[in-house]
């Protein structure tokens, strides 16, 4: 896949994954991720990569073997079902935060 003009890298995106902004050079960027095609499916995915460490210390804590897998499981399930319904306001965060405006509704 081609790289997209302003890509921050491994790095950059970790920083956008941890909801930090990025600067102006990466804009364009930042455009792509939030509003081109499949833009709540990769915000899906990167909520997705910010629990795998969160949910690994819950099946860290101790108790039987059912309270290891679901714990972390309805974590999971209960943050995706959060970011699913908020989608539409985390997008229009983000753009606001990166000075991007936010494209026009279709009805």
């Amino acid at each position: 896949m081609a790289r997209i003009p302003g890509d921050p890298g491994p790095w950059g995106q970790v920083r956008y994954t941890l909801g930090l902004r990025l600067p102006p050079g990466n804009r364009d960027w930042v455009r792509h991720e939030l509003t081109d095609a499949g833009w709540r499916g990769r915000l899906l995915w990167r909520h997705v990569c910010l629990m795998i460490p969160v949910c690994a210390v819950l099946a860290a804590l101790p108790g039987p073997w059912w309270v290891h897998v679901s714990v972390p499981l309805m974590a999971l399930a209960a943050s995706l079902l959060a970011v699913a319904v908020t989608a539409d306001e985390l997008r229009r965060s983000r753009l606001r935060r990166h000075g991007i405006a936010e494209p026009p509704r279709l009805r």
